[in-house]
């Protein structure tokens, strides 16, 4: 191996020294986003928030309000956000204003939800996901975030031929290089569905052929109601398993609405609860609120006749106190 110039070497030694570390999967940013804000930022347009407002007499308003609109939680980014470059910088714009760190979920893969079927849509082709997802980091930018990467889509790769799930892999992967790339103080999170979807040996080799070595870490029960301890030993199996691949990743848990676990039902279960409200640590590198609790996964369980997405007040309420 030949020494490195002297301008070389003290080129190296500047990008180590800003917290830029040379990797196979492309530049990789130590930035801690954590550290750069004072906590988590409540989304002041959450659909929680939005129904207590519309509704202050109803006796359940002050209940959802107080315990479930002032949580900070994600905001979801799809097709339905407009110009998604425009969205994501207002979003995060109004989060570093305060000094919070704000929580964003990509959800527009291409076929997105195609085994569940109750959110599905997303991009048109690769070429246009490619596009939104580039726009989306760059409307980050350099201020801190954390994304969640594209709920459900490793998970549902039974529903895909060979051919999808290759295009998939690879829309993954230049979207971890665009948030590498575009958006230094984000880190990014894959996400590996939950316990009681597929084992953890299979969703280690999903989420190395998806690219997950670039991304931050990968993100467990997203929309889901599995216990922090169940998604905890799942992720550390994960981690087991993804040793092979000579690298182990943090992960983050969605805690909105586990507090009684799971009854084995994944679309509107009765009887859910809220869980620990979202923070750092707690068995994972964070506990998020990913899921708004309230919002319907769909046109089932006790969200009958609902779509997904919809504020039901009576099932926050609900949720709120375990019944």
């Amino acid at each position: 191996m030949r020494k490195p110039t002297r301008a070389a070497a003290a080129l190296l030694a500047g990008l180590l020294a800003t917290g830029l570390a040379l990797t196979d999967a492309g530049p990789a940013y130590a930035a801690d986003p954590t550290t750069m804000t004072s906590g988590f930022y409540v989304d002041p347009d959450n659909s929680a928030l939005r129904w207590a407002d519309a509704n202050p007499g109803d006796g359940r308003a002050a209940a959802i309000r107080a315990n479930i609109a002032n949580t900070p939680a994600a905001r979801w980014f799809g097709n339905w956000s407009g110009d998604i470059g425009t969205a994501t910088g207002a979003y995060v714009g109004r989060a570093a204003a305060y000094r919070k760190l704000p929580v964003l979920v990509a959800y527009n893969i291409p076929n997105r939800d195609v085994c569940g079927g109750q959110s599905g849509g997303g991009a048109g082709s690769r070429a246009a996901y490619d596009t939104w997802i580039a726009a989306f980091a760059s409307g980050i930018g350099n201020r801190p975030a954390v994304v969640i990467l594209e709920p459900d889509a490793l998970g549902d790769q039974s529903c895909l031929t060979p051919a999808q799930v290759s295009d998939r892999n690879a829309m993954l992967k230049n979207a971890i290089a665009q948030f590498n790339a575009k958006a230094p103080n984000t880190w990014v999170y894959l996400d590996a569905g939950n316990p009681g979807w597929i084992s953890a040996p299979t969703m280690a080799q999903h989420l190395a052929a998806a690219g997950v070595s670039g991304a931050h870490g990968f993100s467990l029960n997203v929309s889901n109601y599995f216990t922090t301890g169940e998604n905890t030993a799942y992720g550390n199996a994960v981690n087991g398993a993804l040793g092979a691949y000579g690298y182990t990743k943090p992960y983050v848990i969605d805690t909105s609405r586990n507090g009684n676990g799971s009854n084995g039902q994944w679309c509107n279960p009765a009887g859910r609860r809220t869980g620990t409200a979202t923070r750092t640590g707690g068995g994972a590198e964070m506990l998020l609120w990913i899921k708004e609790p309230g919002e319907s996964d769909g046109n089932c369980g006790v969200g009958a006749g609902s779509s997904a997405g919809q504020f039901l007040p009576e099932v926050a309420y609900k949720m709120i106190y375990g019944y």
